[in-house]
C-alpha cells in the first residue's frame, strides 16, 4: 500500500463540481492499493498517517503528528499511484490492484480513520476528481507500506 502524503493549509476534492471532501491544516493522502495488500496494511499506513512527525514544532522542527496538531485527513484513492514506470513511455497497471478488493481495502483505510481521527475527509473511489492543496513547506513524503 503507498500514501503520497501531502502537508497542506488547505485542500478539497471536487466531482462534477461539486466539494465533496475539504481541510484546512493536515494532510492530504493520495492513497494505492497493490494486490497483496491486507487489512494489516491499511492499518499500518493508517498507523503512520496519523503518527507521522511532519508539522513544525515550537523550534519548527518536524517533531509533531496529525494527532499532536489535530489536523483534518483527506484520504483519496489514486490507482495511478501504483503503476509501473520503470520502462517504456506509458505506465503499466498490472502493479495496481483490481478495483473490488481495492475499494474494500480503502473503506477499511476509511473508516478505520474515522473511528481513530475526528477530522476525516475522502474522495469518491473511482471517480473523476478534481483535487486542489496547497501544499505547505512544500513537505511530501511517500509512505510505502
Amino acid at each position: 500500500m503507498k500514501g503520497l502524503l501531502q502537508r497542506v493549509s488547505q485542500a478539497r476534492v471536487e466531482v462534477a463540481g461539486e466539494t465533496i471532501g475539504a481541510i484546512d491544516q493536515g494532510l492530504l493522502v493520495l492513497v494505492a492499493v497493490e494486490p497483496d495488500d491486507t487489512v494489516a496494511s491499511a492499518d499500518k499506513l493508517l498507523h503512520k498517517l496519523l503518527n507521522y512527525r511532519v508539522f513544525g514544532d515550537e523550534q519548527g522542527k518536524m517533531n509533531l503528528s496529525l494527532k499532536d496538531i489535530g489536523g483534518g485527513l483527506l484520504l483519496v484513492s489514486q490507482f495511478t499511484l501504483a503503476a509501473d514506470t520503470r520502462s517504456g513511455l506509458r505506465a503499466g497497471f498490472s502493479t495496481a490492484a483490481a478495483p473490488a478488493p481495492a475499494q474494500a481495502l480503502f473503506d477499511h483505510l476509511v473508516e478505520a480513520a474515522k473511528k481513530a481521527h475526528p477530522q476525516v475527509q475522502v474522495g469518491q473511489f473511482g471517480a473523476d476528481m478534481q483535487v486542489s492543496l496547497t501544499n505547505d513547506g512544500p513537505v511530501t513524503f511517500l509512505l510505502q507500506i
